[in-house]
């Protein structure tokens, strides 16, 4: 099996918080539990240096935007490194290689009629001297009357032209633009609403439920023609004749992205590309429900358009993730940002709860105490000490050599409905399904852990007592598989210790283990920190 999955691009303005996470880390437990299968796998991102929001920030701090876009994609790859996202790559839009690409594939639509020129009304800054950018523009929503950018309204994810908002003003100078014309490049997305409207009949049902209802909300209003073109300092030169001076709107230039990773890729390694681009090839797409429609509708569109096959089988788009029960405001600066809470607490920690609390059908929470709380109970009390107490009992009753051929039929068994149901939950894009019942299996396993009394059992039939730490030593090897998509750092020390190699996905056979000493999975994190992390929090807010 091929099997593409292409995470969403941050904008390299501004430090990760864990909304951004939450959203994001579904693509690498996909691409680490294919690759554990033996698959073919392409899992690719980069960070977005182009467009309008690294010059705002490069504007308000009177710096280039390359100083920007550098900053934060050293930070956003240190961050997702030690994160454990395992990206084949993670490049850069300003990239040479990035550029020729969407250079090539504009020509072709160019070539192929999907683009025309038109005259257009544009918001014009008189101060500034300057057309704006969408997302220069702002003002109020037509639609549901929130605050929003010229080019969406987040508040109720409808894609907007800057003149359709009412009281607009510049966003650098905060005056009211005037309108002029000019002329730009379209797509001619419209000509796709029933080629568009088919796939989704044919493949929605693959589609998280938000990324399908609001994908067909659009089609039903019906697809408009879209430009193609905007008058930007930074981004990639239109490859046009008469059209040099302006650069490919970003909407269109981002998605690119994964386009131009794969090929990237394929250059540095070596390797065949282009299979990963075939219409039989597994495709995932992930990331936030703010990205739906450029994923399910303009990304489709434009594939069509280049005669590319490999259309979006999976849309994986979480909701938004909320800081104790508020929305995360970057600028009011309630957020808890990733890089400061990796300082602190450790990686498999976090990729626990924003998976096992992922905002996968609804808004989902990020709370101090919860966070703690799963990590002391879930981590350390059901996972952690099970592992623990396990092998202790283990080596100091019967030394280091566990023999597997003993396990029965039933267990193994077992075992494998286990890598079954989490496996097709991953499948699906379901994640936090799948680790919820991980967890579920987990807990029951501690049940009969208890009940058994292996303790006892050792004392008073050795050889049963061997045979029973064999049995439990056996779930905790096949449990370390189970997870290790989830916590592959914690993954690969439990391997460790069990004298085990690299983790495959499916049930351990009659493998001989050698385990080897270590020390707790988890360490308990103090409850005072609770209280000392959300004061913190409130008095960053308060001086953002």
């Amino acid at each position: 099996m091929t099997v593409f999955i292409g995470g969403a691009w941050p904008y390299a303005n501004g430090s990760l918080h864990l909304g951004h996470i939450a959203a994001l880390l579904p693509g690498d437990i996909l691409a680490r539990y294919y690759r554990m299968r033996g698959e073919d796998v392409l899992y690719v991102s980069g960070s977005d240096c182009n467009g309008t929001p690294i010059g705002i920030r490069a504007s308000q701090e009177g710096v280039p935007v390359e100083e920007i876009a550098d900053r934060f994609h050293r930070e956003f790859k240190e961050t997702f490194d030690s994160l454990g996202f395992s990206y084949d790559l993670y490049t850069r839009t300003d990239k040479q290689p990035h550029h020729e690409a969407v250079q090539e594939i504009f020509r072709t639509l160019h070539r192929n009629g999907w683009l025309y020129e038109k005259e257009v009304e544009q918001a014009y800054c008189e101060v500034d001297q300057r057309f704006l950018p969408d997302r220069f523009v702002e003002g109020i929503c037509p639609v549901c009357g929130a605050k929003a950018r010229g080019d969406q309204c987040d508040h109720c994810s409808t894609v907007l032209d800057p003149l359709d908002l009412k009281d607009r003003t510049c966003k650098l100078c905060q005056t009211e633009p005037v309108i002029k014309s000019t002329t730009h490049l379209y797509f001619a997305l419209s000509e796709f609403q029933d080629a568009l409207e088919e796939w989704v009949k044919d493949h929605g049902g693959d589609w998280r439920e938000n990324a399908l209802n609001l994908t067909q909300r659009y089609l039903n209003e019906g697809l408009h023609d879209r430009a193609v073109t905007r008058d930007l300092e930074n981004g990639v030169a239109v490859p046009i004749q008469g059209f040099e001076d302006k650069k490919v709107y970003v909407w269109i230039e981002a998605v690119s992205g994964y386009y131009s990773a794969s090929k990237e890729w394929g250059v540095e390694t070596g390797k065949d590309w282009k299979h990963f681009w075939e219409e039989d090839t597994h495709t995932y797409y992930v990331h936030g429900k703010d990205n739906i429609p450029f994923h399910t509708i303009i990304w489709p569109a434009v594939m069509k358009g280049i005669g590319v096959e490999a259309l979006p089988h999976h849309v994986v788009s979480n909701e938004y993730l909320t800081l104790e029960k508020k929305k995360f405001s970057t600028s009011g600066n309630w957020a808890v940002w990733a890089r400061d809470l990796l300082d602190r607490y450790e990686p498999d920690s976090l990729r626990y709860f924003l998976t096992i609390n992922a905002p996968e059908k609804r808004d989902a929470d990020f709370s101090w105490r919860e966070f703690i709380h799963s990590h002391n109970g879930e981590l350390l009390g059901a996972f952690g000490n099970l592992v623990q107490r396990t092998l202790k009992f283990y080596r100091k009753a019967y030394g280091e050599k566990v023999d597997f051929t003993t396990v029965g039929k039933g267990l193994r068994e077992e075992a494998q409905r286990q890598f079954d149901l989490a496996g097709g939950r991953i499948e699906e894009g379901t994640t936090r399904e799948a680790l919820d019942g991980i967890f579920t299996y987990i807990r029951g396993i501690n049940k009969r852990f208890d009940e058994s009394k292996p303790w006892v059992v050792v004392k008073e039939d050795e050889d049963r007592g061997k045979e029973l730490l064999t049995e439990f030593i056996y779930i905790i090897t096949n449990l370390r598989a189970l997870l290790t998509p989830f916590l592959p750092e914690k993954g690969e020390e439990l391997g460790r210790q069990l004298g085990s190699g690299s983790a495959i996905w499916g049930p351990v056979g009659s493998d001989v283990l050698h385990l080897q000493e270590g020390g707790p999975l988890f360490e308990r994190i103090d409850p005072s920190v609770i209280e000392e992390e959300v004061e913190k929090l409130i008095a960053e807010s308060s001086n953002p």
